[in-house]
């Protein structure tokens, strides 16, 4: 029984189905906040990261070649699948947390593959952690949240300063502001980026400011 266990087809299918376990809890947590990559493509990155590594120790044992070159390239290229989570929107970048976790997911792949389970399970905690509690944590720590608001308006010259009368009630510290003119389909907007410290009511907020006449539609982004 024990040299079944400890047989290559057998480490492997223990490998694949302890990464799918790992790299599935984490992508379960981003598919959650419906972020660009889900359980699916976690899945997928671990469970290439275990067969890359399984090729390099195959490798080794069958031609004395080195495991550790197979997954250096395998990092190297991780990277351009995390560039494709990555979107600029607006003022802010989206994605970065993703391409991260993927990053993460890839490297548990490996561990697990060299045959190290407890450090992959450990990892896979402590990934989890940062991604589901790191925005609790920040928020105690940090002295200023932020936020991003896009107002589809009518002149927007003639409304910025209502606009800004508006959010400094709120005592929300403009930190940029845009005007946007599209002559396709006529719609002028304004891009607000800004910070606050104290809790506000982001409903109540935005129902305000479409009190303002000018403004049609404010979005946060």
């Amino acid at each position: 029984m024990e040299e079944i266990f400890y047989s290559r087809e057998c480490q492997l299918v223990l490998k694949l189905l302890l990464i799918f376990v790992l790299s599935g809890f984490i992508g379960l947590e981003r598919a959650a906040l419906s972020k660009p990559a889900g359980f699916r493509t976690h899945v997928l990155v671990g469970i290439s990261a275990v067969l890359v590594m399984e090729a390099g120790i195959f490798l080794q044992n069958e031609m004395q070649a080195d495991p550790t070159r197979i997954a250096a390239q395998l990092l190297s290229g991780i990277g351009f699948l995390g560039a494709g989570t990555i979107l600029r929107d607006g003022f802010s970048v989206k994605g970065l947390t993703t391409a991260a976790s993927l990053l993460s997911v890839t490297c548990i792949g490996l561990i697990v593959g060299s045959g190290f389970y407890f450090a992959g399970i450990i990892a896979t905690f402590v990934v989890y952690f940062v991604l589901s509690y790191s925005n609790f944590i920040s928020e105690k720590v940090a002295h200023f949240n932020e936020f991003n608001l896009e107002i589809e308006v009518k002149n927007p010259k003639e409304v910025i300063e209502k606009i800004q009368d508006f959010l400094d009630h709120y005592k929300i510290e403009i930190t940029e502001m845009k005007i946007f003119d599209e002559d396709e389909d006529s719609k002028e907007y304004i891009k607000i980026s800004g910070l606050y410290r104290d809790k506000i009511n982001k409903n109540k907020m935005i129902a305000g400011l479409m009190s303002i006449e000018q403004i049609k539609h404010v979005l946060e982004i």
